[in-house]
């Protein structure tokens, strides 16, 4: 019997919009707790998603099925790409399955 077990999970990027307030604060907290951001958002709705009974109900009902998608997401070459060509990086990281969610900040 191994000693470790490895989970695999999936990763995806994905652009959002955040006020600067709020995209300064998710820096904030990833210095506190020596965390990326990408760690902050992804434990932060997670968190959320699981204490948030109403929500729970409405994932058990046939309407959140049929959710038209709004989050943006960056394809990994050779997936999907019938679909939606996949989009360069504006920062020069590589995109794929492997890396986390981006968070985007408007700092103006």
């Amino acid at each position: 019997m191994p000693l470790l077990e490895v989970v695999q999970t999936r990763h995806l990027s994905a652009s959002i919009r955040l006020t600067d307030t709020t995209a300064l604060q998710v820096d904030q907290y990833a210095a506190f707790i020596k965390a990326s951001a990408d760690d902050v958002v992804e434990q932060a709705l997670a968190y959320v998603f699981s204490k948030d009974r109403d929500f729970q109900e409405f994932l058990k009902s046939s309407e959140a099925q049929r959710i038209t998608p709004t989050l943006r997401v960056r394809r990994a070459p050779g997936t999907d790409a019938a679909e939606q060509p996949p989009k360069k990086p504006a920062n020069g990281a590589a995109n794929g399955s492997t890396s986390a969610a981006s968070v985007a900040g408007s700092r103006a």
